[in-house]
């Protein structure tokens, strides 16, 4: 599966990434989670939770899918940032 996540902030984290497509259930969860599954963020290995996405970063997880970050105004989800 691909698809594209809007972002409208200069970065988000990959922790951040796995709670909002709903990989994982919380953020604490993504230290495991990055531990013992396959996580590449532009073709290469990742398995730190505060890695930064920027626009451009394309993300694959292998049992779940492919994931474009793109700024706000070019995909179809958006993640809101917190206040």
């Amino acid at each position: 599966m691909k698809k594209t996540i809007k972002i409208n902030r200069e970065f988000i984290t990959l922790g951040q990434l796995l709670k909002h497509v709903n990989i994982i259930s919380s953020g604490g969860m993504a230290k495991w989670y990055l531990a013992e599954h396959t996580v590449l963020v532009d073709a290469e290995n990742e398995n730190r939770r505060g890695k930064k996405l920027y626009p451009g970063s394309v993300v694959e997880i292998p049992s779940e899918g492919t994931y474009f970050i793109q700024s706000e105004g070019t995909a179809t989800e958006t993640i809101e940032e917190k206040k």
